[in-house]
């Protein structure tokens, strides 16, 4: 096995982690096996030919990992961040603001990307029966997020370190650089430490669904507070104030940028000061809390093994009702069924796809009470403020992506092992449950608050939408590479494809624009309509025509 120049870096460290309990050699060997692992995944045989699983050998050997080559759209977002940086000296305002960017972009990524490998527990059975202490696997399930999030911070922040380094000078530099250790200190030990609680709380299947609420819950919480950040500031004499509040303790960008406040302009209001207290000190009372209840983390993700006692749902009649209702080919139909039971139970679909859920949910308010607070509700109606109703599309891309992965992904072979010839109803199908238990359900909810809200005049805006919605995910599945549904194996092979989505949420965006085009022609709407009906009859036979399936098959 390769020795990876992480595994090099932590040596230097070995020490501290002896000292804290942890057996550093075979922490290190764990570390080393999953490592490789993360390098070595490959998608399944299924729909892959062996001549080009040949043609790969050389370059899995050289063992390298997807993670690492998807860090330039990270790259691209430090970029982006550079004008907060060059923009002043107003440190609070700057810095809170940067770190509130930040912290936002790596807690959903870990949030969505990394809960799979905190809560895996497919290793246990292998180590389990070895004399490993539970407090050496969980330091070593940490330091494997810990080395991905390495990554992941150093792409987002390597580009602001330098250009604050040239800006603002060496101490700006160097405290910029320890308060991103602490911030990532923080996010992933928060994020560790809000599963422990649910893991301690609950068992069985409930446990299941309460990760996935909390995933939810923390989107939201996450999406909420980096908008109260931005309150945090008002603008008086052409220049940005500070407004102290009592809340703003809870917001860690704020005790970040208080720390370049008091370090470097030497403010001695104690307000900064205890900021400034609170970002050095609660990220280390937080790791070495989390440090002692590791082992406890490590027995309750037990219970994630457990089966449960889940009753069973009495919904066969209401799915038969719907797959009859949107299926036409047998074949279509069973497909449709094993996706949606498929998304039921599949956990690692759960993990990824539920916090873009909490997004989805969330950002059509965020915008619509923007307008509300300044006038108030009357003042929505007649205006086009419902077409932020096209946020609650914001989670299909990840939900097409994440559909080839499953744990369960050697049971595959049923494909191939069962007489079909013709692989286009398995993605209709797949595709199709996707919409019908995800997407429609919100819109549905969505479109009935935005009619009481806006009134009955915009029913043939809904119309449009849900159109638009249909189309949607046919298009993200037509530019996406293609795998049989729940055929890849989940793990570190598609860490950061979140991020990669962001084209796709590009045509969200068309979408909406073309639909506030329609808006400005009179009977626009309706011609609107009809082109977006057409375009579904078309693209829902091109995307699962022969020529389309090898060419993603291919990708």
């Amino acid at each position: 096995m390769r020795d990876y120049r992480s595994l090099k870096v932590l040596d230097k460290f070995s020490g501290l982690f002896q000292k804290s309990g942890v057996n550093y050699p075979v922490m290190r060997r764990i570390l080393q096996v999953k490592l490789t692992m993360d390098a070595r995944r490959v998608p399944t045989v299924i729909g892959k030919s062996s001549k080009k699983d040949a043609s790969n050998d050389d370059n899995s050997t050289k063992t390298s990992n997807n993670f690492v080559k998807s860090l330039w759209l990270y790259i691209l977002f430090g970029l982006v961040s550079i004008p907060f940086i060059l923009m002043g000296k107003n440190y609070i305002f700057q810095m809170s603001l940067l770190f509130g960017v930040f912290m936002f972009m790596l807690l959903t990524s870990l949030i969505s990307d990394f809960s799979s490998v905190l809560l895996d527990i497919r290793d246990r059975n292998i180590l389990s029966t070895k004399p490993v202490d539970r407090k050496t696997i969980a330091m070593a399930k940490t330091m494997h997020i810990l080395i991905y999030m390495f990554f992941l911070t150093g792409a987002i922040t390597a580009i602001p370190l330098i250009v604050g380094l040239v800006k603002h000078g060496i101490w700006f530099f160097l405290v910029f650089l320890i308060e991103i250790i602490l911030m990532d200190m923080l996010i992933v030990v928060i994020t560790a430490l809000v599963y422990l609680a649910v893991l301690k709380f609950f068992d069985g299947e409930k446990l299941k669904d309460m990760i996935n609420y909390v995933q939810i819950g923390l989107t939201i919480g996450i999406t909420l507070g980096y908008q109260l950040l931005v309150r945090l500031f008002g603008i008086v004499d052409m220049g940005v104030v500070f407004q102290p509040k009592w809340w703003q303790f809870f917001l860690p960008p704020v005790w970040f940028g208080a720390s370049f406040e008091t370090l470097l302009h030497g403010a001695r209001e104690p307000l900064f000061i205890v900021f400034s207290l609170l970002a050095l000190f609660v990220p280390i009372a937080a790791f070495l809390i989390y440090l002692k209840l590791m082992p406890s983390l490590e027995r309750n993700l037990q219970k994630l093994s457990d089966p449960g006692g889940r009753s069973r749902k009495k919904n066969g009649f209401l799915l038969k009702g719907i797959t009859n209702l949107v299926c036409k080919e047998t074949q279509e139909k069973v497909f449709f069924r094993f996706a949606w039971m498929m998304m039921g139970k599949e956990r690692e679909f759960k993990l990824k796809v539920y916090p873009n859920l909490g997004f989805s949910i969330i950002f059509p308010y965020i915008y619509l009470f923007s307008g509300i607070s300044k006038n108030g509700l009357q003042g929505l109606a007649g205006t086009q403020m419902y077409l932020v109703i096209y946020f609650c599309a914001m989670l299909v891309p990840s939900v097409v992506m994440m559909m080839r992965y499953s744990s369960k992904y050697k049971a595959a072979w049923i494909y191939q092992a069962a007489p079909i010839s013709d692989h286009a109803p398995i993605y209709r199908g797949a595709l199709k449950a996707c919409i019908v238990r995800l997407l429609l359900p919100l819109f549905l909810l969505n479109s009935c608050i935005f009619l009481f809200l806006f009134g009955q005049a915009i029913i043939p805006d809904m119309i449009v939408v849900v159109l638009s919605f249909i189309l949607y995910p046919v298009i993200c599945f037509a530019y996406m590479g293609k795998a049989l549904p729940f055929s890849e194996p989940t793990g570190g092979g598609q860490q950061t494809e979140s991020i990669r989505m962001i084209p796709f949420m590009l045509i969200l965006v068309g979408f909406a624009l073309l639909h506030w085009l329609a808006l400005s022609f009179n009977y626009g709407i309706y011609g609107y309509m009809i082109v977006l009906v057409l375009a579904n009859l078309f693209a829902w036979k091109w995307a699962f025509s022969p020529k389309m399936l090898q060419r993603g098959a291919q990708m």
